[in-house]
């Protein structure tokens, strides 16, 4: 290390805390990608790759995106499901007397996107953790998912044969996944980011989730006795918070999901059914397409979530046609011509909350 310049120096300290992602650090009007990080960003991005300099006796290979069109490559690194940590500097350069200090402000990954340009406003960005069986004798899979953008967390808990229809329910941008075991079938395809094993430890999650939330036990949620859950959930909001840099004070609730409260469709089911894609992956015309007439796009979201997974009680089924016919009959019109044009507070929210 000592024979590195001191900026490489501290780059390649940054970088060992941060292997498996690529790394922009901040240089002036530049964030600059070095070594393996630029080769694969030069790749992915259509970038220059240049060798500039020399450090421990060896070119300095690297490529760079200038800071203003930062979320444009971020946008593309994420839909190609890499994950990035921003380097920012920190430190004044009148006064340091080597290296500006700089440090990872964020790491942005295809399931804890919040900039507005790298969400769709109308379908949510889910991550998903999953914990694998205790044993054989206990079959069953935990599954806990949090949408950052709006702070909506559930956890679930299924059998190895379901995992499949969960999957093409929650429709998940990135999942987390015990590094010790073999990765199923159904999460081949999707950005898949290995975590340690001691990570998904069902007492340590419980009080994780308690913490979270702010209360003693989970039993007002429904959530005792889920323990493969609780060992997902602790995963998913070490994680998360890992990515953000701090607390996530704005998930404050829980909802836990049983299998026999909705209709579990595979994804055969829901692509012949052509629910949000049509057979050929079109967005339309497709059930949603013609639905969806919100004048919001959380109105949007909420639609596609209840799309996603229909309720079995006829008695919610009831309950939403009495609130659509009582809206036809009086202020239908009023409050569309209302909400047309209204910011989406509740993304907003979120994105305040983890300032």
């Amino acid at each position: 290390m000592t024979a590195h310049t001191p900026m490489m120096q501290q780059y390649l300290r940054i970088k060992a805390e941060h292997p498996d992602v690529l790394v922009l650090y901040r240089m002036g009007d530049f964030y600059e990608l070095f070594y393996a990080d630029a080769e694969k960003a030069a790749r992915l991005l259509d970038l220059t790759l240049t060798r500039r300099g020399q450090s421990a006796g060896q070119p300095i290979v690297m490529a760079g995106v200038p800071v203003q069109a930062l979320d444009t490559y971020l946008a593309k690194l994420v839909r190609l499901g890499e994950s990035v940590a921003i380097c920012e500097q920190v430190g004044d350069p009148a006064t340091s007397k080597g290296p500006v200090e700089r440090r990872v402000e964020r790491i942005v990954t295809p399931g804890t996107r919040l900039d507005d340009g790298l969400l769709d406003d109308k379908t949510d960005c889910a991550l998903l953790a999953i914990a694998p069986p205790a044993s054989k004798r206990e079959p069953r899979l935990g599954l806990a998912w949090l949408v950052l953008a709006s702070g909506a967390l559930r956890v679930a808990e299924c059998t190895e044969d379901a995992l499949d229809t969960w999957i093409a329910r929650i429709q998940p941008a990135e999942v987390l996944w015990p590094q010790d075991q073999a990765v199923p079938d159904g999460l081949q395809g999707l950005p898949l980011c290995p975590r340690a094993p001691w990570q998904f430890d069902p007492a340590a999650g419980s009080d994780k989730l308690c913490r979270q939330l702010g209360v003693q036990a989970l039993d007002a949620f429904g959530a005792q006795g889920l323990a493969r859950a609780h060992a997902a959930a602790g995963a998913l909001l070490s994680y998360a918070e890992q990515t953000q840099g701090r607390l996530l004070g704005h998930v404050t609730q829980l909802q836990v999901e049983q299998s026999d409260d909705t209709l579990l469709l595979d994804a055969a089911a829901r692509r012949n059914l052509e629910l949000t894609q049509t057979l050929r992956g079109e967005p339309a015309p497709t059930l949603i397409s013609l639905l969806d007439v919100c004048q919001g796009a959380a109105g949007s979201r909420l639609l596609r979530q209840w799309l996603a997974a229909p309720p079995r009680a006829q008695a919610v089924a009831r309950q939403r046609h009495a609130a659509i016919a009582a809206l036809l009959r009086g202020p239908w019109q009023a409050l569309r011509d209302a909400l047309r044009g209204l910011a989406d507070l509740e993304r907003i929210a979120s994105r305040l909350a983890l300032q």
